[in-house]
């Protein structure tokens, strides 16, 4: 689903509009399609009641439309004409015609029947704002939306494009903004809905294609992405029959201290739990003994330790370990102590090979140093402590070999950028966007509506907001979910995206499982990665 600011919308539409798409054919585009959605979802059983509610843009048109398909469809329907439409309106004659319910609001200035439509449908198809109204609202509007603030038992609510009362471009919303269940977005999502405190309005997203061709000069210059179902499902990699645990990839989590022991095991868990074929944990000594028997599928490199973290010369026994290592994650509970910073540096120090190349610290085997053979550096992932130590160094970002990925809360984005935190979310896109583009690899910006941002300059949004993720431990899911599709040789970007889905979809899932979000663990998350799979 692309993103889209309001001014590009207008833009795609005139466009089409142009070359032959005229605008009523994409109106009746958005309401059939919009009925479609609304029967998958809800038209089962017993034959169901919708209320309209109708502006006088397109959205109302929309709307209007979408009503007498269903009403086709074998649904019962009414229409609230919230402002007034055209003079012989020909989809409200049409509805009339279908014995369809039409009260005009000048009809009902108590709203009494409003009142009684409310109590007596199954679904409200929220149709009266568009995308381009700005606030604040009219006297009128917000009295017709403070009926839905003072009733009880409200059924679920449709928003057609964007609830009522938000703005589509800054994310504003009134204080009597209506909120749904689902939003349907009509060919492409709009950015406001993304921004706080509107997501606070919209529910799910879904969107509906309007007919728009592909072929639009105007989706040149658009890049920016929302993440859905189908994407993923397009990311992951294929399972062959005749597969063995060498065809899903090796993975190495280098990380743990023994003030956080358990980092490490949930990012081993969640690598293998998004189908890595073998997770290598690489750990300091000293915590060996408490942490190993926990994930029995794990294999462990242990290394020198220091203090209870990993010491400055593991470099070289890590080293040892990563013939056949395909992605690497680094951080997960390492601490920041500076033995652990001079053990990053010499991983990733500069050596001069047989050949002359500069190749990074760990490519070449230590007992192979008469030959001139290379290893093939893992893809590597920054998570947790090892993206604040990595800040000390100097053109860090010079040194991966290949793409690498970034998993940085805004605090840790701080400490990479020099920035504040608010100055990060005030405009998290172009941040991302930016630092991506710069340091040339994939910015996994977590926080409520994550955002991926690729080193070509597209990012992609994770259209998801839940305090089920606001708990220790969850992060390192999300890294060792990354790492663990990395592994399975599928590009930064796509590992990143579809982890970061993956991820909050578990959240998601981990919550409703719990029957709330106060209680959920990181653990929890983990447990319902299978299902978010399935």
């Amino acid at each position: 689903m692309n993103l889209v600011s309001v001014s590009q919308m207008l833009d795609l539409e005139k466009e089409a509009n142009d070359s032959g798409l005229g605008y009523d054919q994409m109106m009746l585009n958005a309401g059939s399609a919009l009925a479609d959605v609304i029967h998958e979802r809800y038209g089962s059983g017993q034959q169901k009641h919708i209320l309209g509610l109708i502006g006088s843009g397109n959205n109302g048109g929309d709307t209007l439309i979408a009503l007498s398909k269903l009403i086709e469809k074998g649904w019962l329907a009414a229409a609230y004409l919230v402002n007034e439409r055209k003079q012989k309106d020909a989809l409200i004659t049409k509805l009339i015609e279908m014995n369809c319910d039409v009260v005009p609001i000048k009809e009902d200035p108590s709203f009494e029947r409003l009142r009684k439509l409310i109590d007596h449908t199954d679904l409200i198809l929220d149709g009266i704002l568009g995308t381009g109204i700005k606030l604040p609202l009219r006297k009128s509007i917000s009295e017709v939306l403070q009926v839905f603030a003072g009733m009880e038992n409200m059924p679920d609510i449709v928003a057609v494009d964007c609830p009522s009362g938000v703005d589509c471009d800054t994310g504003e919303a009134a204080e009597d903004t209506l909120s749904a269940d689902l939003t349907v977005c009509m060919a492409n999502v709009k950015k406001g809905l993304l921004k706080f405190p509107a997501f606070e309005y919209v529910g799910e997203i879904a969107c509906v294609d309007i007919g728009l061709p592909e072929n639009l000069s105007g989706y040149a210059n658009m890049h920016s992405s929302v993440v859905d179902q189908m994407m993923v499902r397009k990311m992951l990699p294929s399972r062959p029959l005749n597969a063995h645990k060498g065809t899903f990839g090796t993975c190495m989590i280098v990380g743990g201290s023994i003030n956080y022991c358990g980092a490490v095991i949930l990012s081993a868990r969640s690598a293998y739990r998004v189908g890595a074929g073998l997770v290598q944990a690489a750990i300091p000594g000293c915590i060996y003994d408490a942490i190993a028997g926990q994930v029995p599928e794990c294999t462990w490199v242990v290394l020198p330790h220091s203090m209870g973290v990993i010491g400055s010369s593991a470099s070289a026994t890590l080293q040892e370990n990563l013939e056949r290592v395909d992605a690497m994650l680094v951080g997960p509970g390492m601490g920041q102590e500076k033995e652990t910073l001079d053990f990053i540096k010499e991983l990733l120090r500069f050596k001069e090979t047989g050949s002359g190349k500069l190749t990074l610290g760990f490519s070449q085997h230590p007992r192979m140093e008469k030959t001139t053979h290379l290893f093939t550096q893992p893809s590597l992932v920054f998570d947790a402590d090892a993206l604040k130590l990595i800040s000390h160094i100097e053109k860090w970002y010079q040194l991966p070999e290949k793409i690498a990925v970034l998993t940085p809360h805004p605090g840790e984005m701080a400490i990479l950028t020099g920035m504040t935190v608010e100055e990060i979310q005030k405009d998290r896109e172009s941040i991302a966007r930016e630092f991506a583009q710069k340091w040339g690899h994939v910015v996994v910006l977590k926080g409520a509506v994550t955002i991926v941002a690729a080193p070509d300059g597209h990012s992609f949004f994770i259209p998801i907001a839940t305090p089920a993720l606001a708990s220790a431990g969850t992060g390192d899911v999300l890294a060792g979910m990354i790492t663990g599709l990395l592994a399975q040789n599928i590009s930064a970007i796509d590992a990143a995206v579809a982890g970061a889905w993956l991820h909050a979809q578990a959240g998601l899932a981990a919550e409703k499982s719990n029957g709330q979000n106060v209680s959920v663990t990181a653990g929890d998350v983990i447990n319902q990665i299978p299902f978010v799979l399935k």
